[in-house]
């Protein structure tokens, strides 16, 4: 039986955690159970950016995995989820879910999401793309996967970095189909 909210999250080793502090922090607040993994260079830029270890994710509800343990319950397809979000996802990353090179358990879970059809959202925040990072997203968009770039909008006219963060959390929110939302539907303003 799938639990109703139960999501994996994946910190690969590209800038801009606050996105995945944020993700993770909206998904508690509503109540799922959430399956983490970090890499080693997550692990050092959630340090440097955001000044926190992984004991931030100590909660309950979640279970933090080691990424190097390809053996774990979330390399399975018995595994049942909601959703896997790699958040930010380096283009390192990508390119190994891309070419189906397994190398640790972010990259397998990712696979696996695939192979099982369930939701895969990649947010890169690497700017700008080159050919070959091209070419490893739509490989990744053919087969399945959401390509969610942290380009936020500015339309709801952000006054902080929380507000610009939240408008990339809010999109991946609203992939999964999560009814926590930061902002509301955009309606174009008339004279």
């Amino acid at each position: 039986m799938t639990n109703q909210q139960e999501y994996i999250i994946g910190i690969s080793g590209a800038s801009g955690v606050i996105y995945s502090k944020k993700l993770f922090d909206a998904l508690i607040e509503e109540g799922a159970k959430i399956h983490l993994v970090v890499s080693d260079e997550g692990k050092n830029i959630l340090k440097y950016e955001l000044g926190l270890t992984c004991s931030y994710f100590n909660k309950n509800g979640v279970t933090l995995h080691d990424n190097y343990k390809l053996n774990d319950i979330l390399a399975s397809g018995s595994f049942r989820h909601k959703g896997m979000v790699i958040i930010p996802a380096s283009m390192g990353c990508i390119g190994r879910i891309a070419s189906g090179i397994s190398t640790d358990l972010i990259v397998r879970a990712a696979d696996v999401a695939l192979k099982e059809k369930f939701p895969l959202i990649c947010v890169p925040r690497e700017t700008p793309y080159n050919v070959v990072h091209l070419k490893n997203m739509l490989t990744l968009s053919e087969a399945g996967a959401i390509i969610l770039p942290a380009s936020p909008g500015f339309y709801h006219r952000p006054k902080s970095i929380d507000d610009i963060s939240s408008f990339i959390v809010d999109r991946v929110l609203a992939s999964l189909n999560v009814k926590k939302r930061f902002l509301s539907t955009w309606k174009p303003e008339t004279n």
